[in-house]
């Protein structure tokens, strides 16, 4: 064997599909969320007989399957037929009742929202939903992070055919809706839980036969991202990972991908988030900066320190906004048991990753 014979050679990658690395690539088959992706297509069911659809909370922590179940079923359902109208819209990226009946507009084809109002807007899109025995399936994702419901309340209301589906990582969420919505929604529940490690291992697998040519990965290399993997209970960091080791080897020049390149993937973790910081309003900025000069302080302690640096929160909302950052990867938290009762320590991101000796 020759001194080169391992050394990529110009123009020559480790990945053969990036989109694949991708946590909203959509595989052909979803491995282990069949009875969750079962559940949601019977809410919509109805729309394919013409009739009015049934509703769906979804709630669970980031990276374990919600939105690429649901989006999975909103596919075939787009592939079907041509009369129902599948409709998915992120609220971490429309926040707002305009921006969210704009993107409908958009998704339906309808362009003309230049200087038009918000009610003037769920005309069209009641008009367009209405018309020829049309149906449409919802999908609102990240819902706890729209600031208001008013659009809920009116496809509840003003859209004969529907069939919404809401995704929250958070499992009370529900109960801060608004009655009136809440009534007219009378929505299924539906938990999901965490993959356990024969899961984990499944799904990463399968996308590193979609995303990485055979043999490129060295087995013991595999088998520790996907411990990793397990450990975090986040694919999405897990894919990230995935990605990190096969460049740390493309920059080597090496054709395979090996434990010491997982491991230099591991020290780029600490930089890694599900949000980009940018997309944090200003009040979670400060507080993720706050947490970041104070790691490793109980929230007690760090809420006084918020309070003596001006924080116009209450205790339980800093609470509520520590919960997003962690289940959004910007922070994490961990449960302590002492004398006095539970308690939470906040730590600026997941800290070391790599095996200790």
């Amino acid at each position: 064997m020759g001194l080169f014979d391992n050394v990529l050679g110009g123009g020559e990658s480790l990945i053969r599909n990036e989109d694949a690395l991708d946590f909203e690539f959509l595989p052909k088959v979803l491995p282990h969320r069949e009875k969750e992706q079962k559940s949601i297509a019977e809410c919509m069911k109805p729309l394919f007989q013409g009739r009015n659809g049934k509703n769906i909370v979804m709630h669970g922590p980031p990276g374990i399957g919600k939105t690429a179940a649901a989006r999975h079923v909103l596919k075939e359902v787009e592939e079907k037929t041509d009369d129902i109208h599948p409709i998915y819209i992120n609220c971490w990226q429309c926040n707002s009742s305009y921006q969210i009946i704009v993107e409908i507009c958009d998704q339906l084809g309808y362009r003309l929202v230049q200087n038009k109002k918000t009610t003037d807007l769920y005309k069209v899109v009641a008009s367009m939903l209405n018309k020829d025995g049309k149906s449409a399936a919802f999908i609102f994702d990240e819902i706890d992070k729209a600031e208001e419901y008013d659009f809920l309340y009116f496809i509840l209301n003003d859209v004969y055919r529907k069939s919404v589906c809401l995704i929250t990582n958070f499992d009370t969420w529900l109960m801060s809706l608004d009655h009136r919505i809440k009534s007219r929604m009378m929505p299924q529940t539906m938990a999901f839980k965490q993959y356990d490690e024969k899961e984990t291992r499944d799904i990463m697998k399968q996308r590193m036969g979609y995303a990485f040519p055979p043999g490129v990965w060295e087995e013991k290399a595999f088998d520790k991202v996907a411990s990793k993997t397990f450990e975090l209970k986040d694919i999405r960091t897990g894919l990230f990972i995935m990605r990190e080791s096969a460049l740390v080897a493309e920059s080597q020049s090496k054709k395979r991908i090996e434990v010491p390149d997982v491991d230099k993937a591991l020290e780029n973790v600490e930089n890694f988030s599900v949000k980009k910081k940018e997309d944090l309003d200003e009040p979670s900025q400060e507080i993720l900066s706050l947490v970041k000069d104070h790691s490793g302080l109980k929230i007690g302690d760090l809420y006084k320190i918020y309070e003596e640096k001006g924080g116009k929160y209450t205790y339980k909302t800093f609470q509520r906004k520590i919960a997003e950052l962690d289940q959004n990867s910007f922070i994490s938290t961990k449960r302590l048991k002492g004398d006095g009762g539970n308690t939470t320590v906040v730590e600026k991101k997941l800290t070391d990753f790599q095996d200790k000796g």
